[in-house]
């Protein structure tokens, strides 16, 4: 029962609230018209006062409330103003730019405005100002302006930027000339760091121009702290005097990013990213698929970002609409993927957008027919999906149930097919955000429900109160839409027609009203506030000519004003606290989000004008996820290992080595994490010292003892991450070069693994079954698939891969029971999206690749097979009555072409196409360089491979080399050279050795052209008969022309003379044929001139136990013994520290040298003596780091020793590429040491650690050789031609019997002139000049050009430039550089005029191989034991025995 008082006071309750509905008025609006849409509108920030600037009229309109009247400002010249800049941090003040030198400033938000006048015009770039972040400052600007000489088309001009301190009310002064960015260290409050408060950073050239244009190597990152008066500084990035290049710097949240060209040897300009968090400290930015997430220019987006994490969006297929987005840890150094397929436009937009105010929670659109637009350009199907934990997972977007009539739509259970997807970046519809406002949780959109996103004009509209939790289609069709007052006001109004209605919800979208204005338009845009604070809007929108008026324009303003619907003002109790996010991910960064937000029903206006919504955080109990890897540690899975001994303080550790410490425990809490309590992974934790970095001088190991014995090991090139697979079938892996190891997946049983040629951080796991494993990220983790069949027992590579990282080939059994069956067969499919689908390639195939090499320029979609031409019954395992067809397909073999009949096999060498074709008993070689247009090899006579087997050997030269067996077992033959397209082959050198196997020893010297050490059968005669071959070393400087002996040093290693002193003594060593391991290689890519082999000295080679050690340090021209008995040995550290283990007997020491073998050390790694098989450090051979691989002479399993020299010194060495001679590197030449001053028709020099140094190299960028001298050409730049071999006088004559080739008269490259064909011709490589030519024979005019009178040659070379000039203005007028147009957020122009397409799209949203030739299955593990180092550098064996087949592998290039 209700009391009376009480039931008094619940009917006036109901009557004020009567009473209130009753006064509640609709709103009304204002209409003001202009000619013209607007360049740029925005508000001064928590003011009335905006700015409407008409980009066609050049002028600028002022209102100061909030819309509802205008004025055009007084104090601005009409008609000249291009440009209106706001000063972010002063909401008084703004800048109105002209196309001259005379500006304009406001200090009363566009009341008045005062003229300054600046030295340049302003440059063409989308924002010319950059202000400092510091309130107190607010006058530190800095104004970039294009300074040009001379006039019209003559005109060079370049880019400056001045500085002022009083915002242009003193004079402005020159800070940098020839800029192109410069930016206040100190411009964002979220990027934080202790950096001197006038810290600048300018992206500027170091050379100044006289045409306009600049290499790109000379710009770089500049910094000043007192303006550029006295400081100047080049950002080294860390990385030296390598850091130019640099296309953009960028400020984003609490990162500052540095985009740069890698312009070092090797690489292809690739854009690479340098991160710094604190200004002192600059990181490479690392992808997880680095080679195949290659940066390149307007291919990577860095997107709206978090305080605690960098995002970017790269490219990294063909199609530049479709990126994979990356998310950064903590310091943004280390990304991970977060999603894959994101859509892009091809201005670099990416559909990505954050809730705002929102931790976590974001929206993307992915492209769900990735593969066939990449292949077939179809037309994009597109899925929206929505994350609430930061990026680390995503999930369609639930749909509701019912359209905003009740009626159903599908069920929202089925997520493929009725799920909802919305237009976002790349489609804007609006101003500012797309989905979101500063009003808490509440998000609009336009899209539609289904299984994919349908075309604009086909959607409807939604509304989430729940952050995307949850939503409801309010409207039907597309609709405009903004928020008021912190969410209590939504309006909507029709985006496909012209209306004169808008629609608004006053209870977050339960209910709708409608409100009439005076006026039809058709909607362009409806905006707020940026607070979204107030109850007043802004519709701007187009008028048809049928509708306007004397009052009404063009162009109209529509002031809309909400303040009169509801008459009371909230209370606390119309207030409730609303949490964010589901409660499965609730806690993100450690803390629960909340904010007090308006109930809906409540019936009340919030008025809290300019007052943002207040963010409340609720701490968390940590766990796993608040957490991340320590500073030298790196992820392990979920755990966290050391990349070595730790770093600890000086006196920690007094030298016992079973004393301890407190250490870290790898894990840190992320920084910026409020977790409390709960898991405590950072806790330090005690370790012994022995774990700790030694003391400088000191070297350290560590033992690991396998259960079985290593058959395959190999590192992630680039990496410090190595594989082992055992005779177990188990594979293990350590990430910090052996120091520690983990077993993969323990419940699975491998046959191989495989390396990513092309992408150095995949890697792939091959089971017995049809589950594998893979890594995108160096093992870091791994992640399991199912291929399409199983393995296959045929011996074909399982996994064939592609420049494109994400295309695969697997080769695997279909109808098979352990290997056997009626109908077993290899059957190929491939895939392009990384194993999550794959499609029928061929079946009855033994071997299937693409076609497509980092140096074959083929079309990227075509795969070549060699598949039996009778597909039924069981595939033969050998030669049979069923030939072998090569077929090859383009559009992944859809449409596929029989190019051989029956064939050995084919491989692909450099830029060459390698296939032997079988014509009943006759073997031709096929050649082609583009994969579809093949020339059959041309071989001198007694010498053509249909009677001789024959081995692919190398091409880095631009020749093929090409052994030609010439004898029976025992086996050698002669060595045979190309010309450039790989058709004619001539005699380079004769009764080179070769073994069973079809393995020769031959090998080029690595980092250095035209260098190669062979070995040849002095006593053919006697070895034919007896079946001992005696071998002598032979060494060529210059690509093959010429072989001669080893130059034998005069004393062996302990000063004594060598007992063989004829004239037929030299130096011979052991070479390929012989090698346990085929990558323990005579050079090292990071140590130029330095050879290390084992051999003896002698009139031929000894016997290996009865060899020696010697080394080079100048390729091979002199020699030293640097140790008795043989050896095995590595290089570290780019030659500064060299490692070596005899290889005659168990040990239990290695000897290690820092001078290049002058001097040699001992360090003992055990106590009792173990046999070691190979030593092996990272393969580009720049750690001091090793691993000993070997075993007890009484166990087969083997033991890793881990040996560290890190700490042997701590000195650097210094490197000065600009003053030479006086750092710790030599120049080098190998001219130096040659009787020719020049190889190749040049004479190149080399930086290389000098012997006497004592210092590390590390990882600094290898210095590209320098060209100092391009030299006539001379006798050595010339060989044979075809069917000439060089008789008694070293003169090439004419082989008896033999024709010459005919003269090529085809001028084919636009040469004034033919030559006959002589005896010579030049090698390849060669780039001499003028000189002698012997190659040219009597000259002959080439037709075609000379006949031209004048009008021909002036429309030929005036024309395109009258064309160029047109196309040049058509751009500038396309681009929004010229007056009139709206400049997109991220327009920019390029600063290099040499080097086209420079644009970066930095903030462009407004915010090796060991690998198994085959895999066979466990019953057939000998067979892989013996197969496991088939990959060998520079090898292809092609025999023609009964069961010929092609020998393949991959370069370790």
């Amino acid at each position: 029962m209700i009391k009376p008082h009480r039931t008094v006071g619940f009917l006036l309750y109901l009557c004020l609230i009567y009473l209130i509905s009753v006064l509640a008025d609709e709103p009304t609006h204002s209409i003001t018209s202009f000619s013209s849409l607007p360049a740029n509108f925005f508000f001064f920030d928590d003011t009335e006062s905006a700015i409407y600037h008409d980009g066609n009229e050049a002028n600028v309109y002022v209102s100061q409330d909030e819309g509802r009247s205008w004025k055009q400002a007084e104090d601005l010249p009409k008609n000249r103003v291009v440009m209106v800049i706001h000063h972010p941090r002063n909401n008084r003040r703004a800048f109105a730019l002209t196309t001259g030198k005379t500006h304009y400033r406001t200090d009363n938000r566009g009341k008045t405005w005062s003229s300054f006048e600046v030295p340049a015009q302003p440059a063409m770039v989308p924002w010319p100002l950059s202000f400092h972040a510091d309130p107190k400052k607010d006058g530190y600007i800095l104004y970039q302006g294009t300074v040009c000489t001379g006039s019209g088309w003559g005109s060079v001009c370049h880019d400056e930027t001045y500085y002022t301190k009083d915002a242009f009310g003193d004079t402005p002064k020159l800070l940098l000339s020839e800029t192109t960015r410069c930016q206040f260290a100190h411009s964002s409050p979220d990027f934080k760091h202790e950096a001197h408060e006038d810290l600048i950073y300018c992206v500027a050239f170091d050379t100044s121009t006289t045409t306009g244009g600049h290499a790109i190597s000379s710009s770089r990152l500049f910094s000043s702290t007192d303006f550029f008066n006295e400081v100047k500084n080049v950002e080294d990035l860390g990385i030296g005097r390598n850091a130019k290049g640099v296309i953009a710097f960028a400020i984003v949240a609490k990162f500052a990013v540095v985009a740069m060209k890698d312009l070092s040897p090797g690489n292809h300009g690739d854009m690479v990213l340098y991160v710094s968090v604190d200004t002192k400290t600059w990181a490479k930015a690392q992808f997880p698929h680095a080679s195949s997430a290659k940066l390149r220019e307007n291919a990577y987006t860095i997107v709206e970002s978090t305080t605690h994490s960098l995002a970017v969006d790269v490219v990294l297929q063909d199609q530049g609409s479709i990126g994979t987005l990356f998310v950064s840890n903590s310091n943004g150094t280390y990304f991970v993927e977060s999603l894959k397929d994101t859509n892009r436009n091809e201005m670099g937009f990416v559909d990505f957008e954050k809730i705002y105010g929102i931790d976590g929670i974001g929206m993307s659109n992915v492209v769900a027919n990735a593969q066939e637009v990449e292949g077939r350009r179809a037309q994009k199907q597109l899925k929206s999906v929505i994350t609430f934990d930061d990026g680390s997972s995503w999930a369609p977007i639930k749909a509701p149930s019912t359209d905003n009539e009740g009626h159903r739509i599908c069920d929202p259970v089925d997520t493929d097919t009725c799920s909802l997807h919305f237009h976002s970046v790349t489609t804007p519809h609006n101003f500012g955000r797309i989905f979101s406002s500063p009003a808490p949780g509440i998000v609009m959109a336009v899209g539609s429900v289904g299984e994919y996103l349908r075309p604009y004009e086909d959607c409807d509209t939604f509304l989430s109160t729940d952050a995307g939790v949850t939503w409801q289609m309010i409207r039907k069709d597309a609709h405009k839409y903004e928020f008021g007052d912190q969410g209590s006001i939504l309006v909507v109004i029709n985006d496909e027609d012209s209306v004169d209605t808008i629609r608004y919800s006053l209870d977050l979208g339960k209910t709708w009203q409608s409100y009439k204005m005076d006026v039809k338009l058709r909607a362009r845009a409806l905006t707020t506030l940026p607070d979204s604070t107030s109850q007043k809007f802004i519709l701007l929108g187009q008028v048809a000519r049928k509708d306007q008026s004397n009052t009404i324009g063009r162009v109209v303003v529509v002031h809309l004003d909400f303040s009169k619907t509801r008459q009371r003002k909230c209370e606390e109790s119309d207030f409730e606290k609303w949490y964010v996010r589901p409660a499965k991910t609730e806690c993100l960064m450690g803390h629960k989000q909340w904010y007090k937000r308006r109930k809906a029903d409540a019936n009340c206006y919030v008025g809290d004008k300019y007052v943002d919504p207040i963010e409340h955080e609720e701490n968390c109990p940590c766990t796993d996820e608040d957490f991340e890897c320590d500073y030298n540690f790196v992820r392990d899975g979920k755990d966290c290992v050391p990349v070595g001994p730790e770093p600890i303080p000086a006196g920690v550790c007094t030298g016992d080595p079973n004393q301890m410490y407190s250490g870290s425990s790898g894990f840190r809490k992320i920084p910026g994490n409020t977790c409390e309590k709960g898991v405590e992974k950072d806790a330090p934790v005690e370790k012994k010292c022995s774990q700790a970095q030694p003391k400088e001088g000191d070297v350290i190991h560590q033992t690991f003892k396998f259960p079985s014995k290593i058959i395959q090991n190999a590192y992630f090139k680039e990496s410090t991450t190595i594989l082992v697979l055992l005779a177990d079938h188990s594979v293990w892996q350590s990430h910090n070069e052996g120091y520690t190891w983990k077993q993969l997946e323990p419940d699975y049983r491998f046959l191989a693994f495989y390396h990513h040629k092309y992408t150095p951080d995949r890697a792939y796991l091959i089971t017995n079954t049809q589950a594998y494993f893979y890594t995108t990220d160096f093992g870091r983790s791994w992640n399991i698939l199912d291929a399409p069949t199983p393995p296959n027992t045929f011996g074909a590579q399982v996994l064939q891969f592609h420049p494109t990282s994400d295309n695969l080939i697997w080769v695997g059994n279909r109808d098979c029971t352990d290997g056997q069956g009626d109908k077993c067969h290899a059957e190929a499919q491939y895939t392009r999206n990384h194993g999550r689908r794959w499609d029928l390639v061929e079946n009855y195939v033994r071997n299937c690749a693409w076609t497509k090499d980092t140096e074959l320029e083929t079309d990227p979609n075509e795969i070549i097979c060699e598949s039996y031409r009778d597909k039924k019954g069981a595939q033969p395992v050998a030669r049979t009555n069923n030939p072998m067809e090569l077929v090859v397909g383009t559009n992944f073999f859809a449409n596929k072409k029989k190019i051989f009949e029956e064939v050995v096999g084919f491989a692909k060498f450099s830029e060459f196409l390698i296939v032997a074709e079988l014509q009943g008993r006759s073997l031709d070689l096929q050649v082609s360089l583009d994969g579809a247009r093949f020339a059959s090899g041309m071989f001198p006579p007694s010498m053509h491979p249909e009677t001789h087997a024959y081995t692919v050997l190398e091409s880095s030269t631009k020749s093929l080399f090409l052994h030609m067996t010439m004898s029976e077992d025992p086996f050698w033959g002669n060595i045979l050279k190309s010309n450039s397209n790989g058709t004619y082959f001539g005699l380079s050198v004769e009764n080179v050795n070769r073994n069973g196997n079809g393995y020769v020893d031959f090998e080029k010297m690595i980092g250095l052209d035209g260098i190669a050490l062979i070995n040849i059968v002095s006593n053919t005669r006697e070895a034919t008969l007896s079946g001992q071959k005696h071998l002598q070393s032979r060494i060529t400087h210059n690509d093959g022309s010429t072989w001669k002996p080893l130059t034998p040093p005069a004393l062996d290693s302990q000063g004594n003379p060598y007992k063989c002193t004829s004239t037929k003594c030299a130096l011979h060593i052991h070479g390929y044929t012989e090698r346990r391991d085929p990558r323990a290689t005579y050079s090292s890519p990071s140590i130029v001139g330095l050879i290390m082999a084992v051999g003896n000295v002698g009139e031929t080679l000894a016997p290996y136990k009865e060899s020696d050690t010697f080394l080079s340090r100048d390729a091979g021209f002199t020699w030293q013994e640097v140790h008795k008995d043989a050896h095995l040995w590595e290089f570290g550290d780019s030659g500064s520290i060299l490692v070596m283990a005899n290889d005659e007997d168990p040990t239990d020491h290695i000897l290690f040298s820092t001078d290049e073998g002058a001097n040699w050390r001992e360090y003992q790694f055990s106590d009792e003596k173990l046999r070691i098989i190979s030593i092996m450090t990272v393969p580009m051979d720049t750690s001091r780091r090793f691993i000993l691989i070997g075993h007890h002479p009484s166990s087969s399993a083997s033991i890793a020793i881990h040996v560290d020299f890190s700490a042997l010194t701590s000195k650097r060495c210094e490197l000065s590429i600009d003053d030479p001679g006086h750092d710790d590197f030599e120049l080098w030449s190998p001219s130096s040491e040659r009787p020719e001053r020049c190889l190749f028709g040049r004479q190149t020099l080399y930086h290389r650690r000098r012997r006497d140094r004592n210092c590390i190299v590390g990882d600094q960028p290898k210095v590209a050789e320098r060209v100092v001298d391009t030299c006539p050409c001379a006798d050595v730049d010339f060989e044979c031609e075809f069917n000439h071999i060089k008789d008694e006088n070293d003169k090439c004559v004419l082989v008896p019997g033999t024709t010459p080739l005919p003269s090529d008269d085809s001028c084919k490259n636009g040469e004034e002139y033919w030559y006959e064909r002589t005896e010579y011709r030049l090698i390849p490589y060669s780039s001499c000049t003028g000189g002698l030519r012997p190659d040219r024979g009597t000259p002959h005019m080439c037709p075609g050009f000379k006949g031209h009178g004048f009008f021909f040659w002036f429309f030929v070379l005036c024309a395109p430039f009258g064309f160029t000039a047109f196309v040049a203005y058509y751009y500038y007028r396309r681009s929004g550089l010229a007056r009139g147009t709206i400049r997109l957020p991220g327009d920019t122009r390029s600063a290099y005029g040499n080097d086209t397409g420079v644009i970066s799209t930095l903030l462009s949203v407004p915010w090796f191989l060991i690998g198994i030739a085959g895999v066979a299955w466990e019953w057939t593990t000998s067979r892989i034991e013996n197969m496991r180092f088939r990959s060998r550098r520079g090898y292809r064996d092609l025999p023609i025995d009964e069961d010929a087949q092609v020998l393949r592998f991959e370069d370790e290039d």
